[in-house]
């Protein structure tokens, strides 16, 4: 029954041209694995992430991933949790320090999607994250406080060429927020 409400929001979900392979694929994922939110299912599991705005909107933040060496927006693991925008919020607090965070009132709720291959890291296997995104945006003057996952934690404006990243994924994010 957990799976059901990730599978409504899914069938909610219009999808970018980019983005439909992944919604085919992440209806099929969830369907055929019951535990599909569990860490230890180790062909892949559903992960949760932010796409953060400040207060006024007018930057996001990124995070420079200190495992992956690599730019992103915050998420994490949904760790058996089935509430994946409860998990988006959870890994953007913690993540960037700031409490004072709440989802942006989109409908549908699910702001993107994307299906990506992490590469084996010491004991764990390299699997699939099936991540869904949401958009969240600062409630509160808080500062960010960067914690042991990132290298740097960054706030960046609407302009692409400040951009530190040409991941596809991230950049598809950054469009749909200029588009915002």
């Amino acid at each position: 029954m957990k799976r059901q409400v990730l599978l409504r929001l899914l069938e909610e979900y219009e999808p970018t041209l980019e983005e439909v392979q992944f919604k085919v694929a992440m209806l099929k994922f969830i369907t055929e694995h019951k535990d599909c939110f569990e860490r230890t299912l180790e062909v892949g599991h559903i992960t949760a992430s932010a796409w953060l705005l400040s207060k006024d909107h007018s930057h996001a933040l990124l995070l420079h991933h200190k495992k992956l060496n690599r730019w992103f927006q915050l998420g994490g693991h949904c760790d058996g949790v089935s509430d994946v925008l409860a998990v988006a919020l959870k890994e953007a607090q913690e993540e960037s320090g700031i409490q004072g965070i709440a989802p942006v009132e989109i409908k549908p709720a699910i702001f993107d999607i994307d299906i990506h291959w992490i590469p084996d890291h010491k004991d764990v296997k390299g699997h699939w994250h099936y991540d869904v995104r949401f958009l969240l945006h600062v409630i509160t003057d808080e500062q960010i406080i960067q914690n042991h996952e990132s290298n740097e934690l960054r706030w960046i404006p609407r302009n692409v060429d400040k951009l530190p990243t040409q991941e596809l994924s991230v950049m598809r994010m950054f469009k749909k927020w200029q588009a915002f």
